[in-house]
């Protein structure tokens, strides 16, 4: 399942920080963070499609804690 959220993030680096953890998660097929767009494209299983989400949110605080992921 593949979905689009809008992000708030600060800098193009901590975007790119974002992306690189986030991947990593299981589950995770693909994802993207524009800087520019303020957007995060997410492919992951459907199945366990909101808790990954959950984990991603997660990420996104911990790489930079004023980043918000509107769900």
């Amino acid at each position: 399942m593949q979905k689009k959220f809008k992000i708030e993030v600060d800098c193009a680096n901590c975007a790119a920080k974002i992306e690189e953890a986030a991947r990593k998660i299981p589950g995770v097929n693909s994802l993207t963070v524009s800087f520019m767009t303020q957007k995060m494209v997410v492919d992951a299983d459907d199945g366990r499609f909101d808790e990954i989400m959950k984990e991603i949110v997660k990420v996104c605080k911990k790489v930079e804690p004023d980043c918000e992921v509107f769900l």
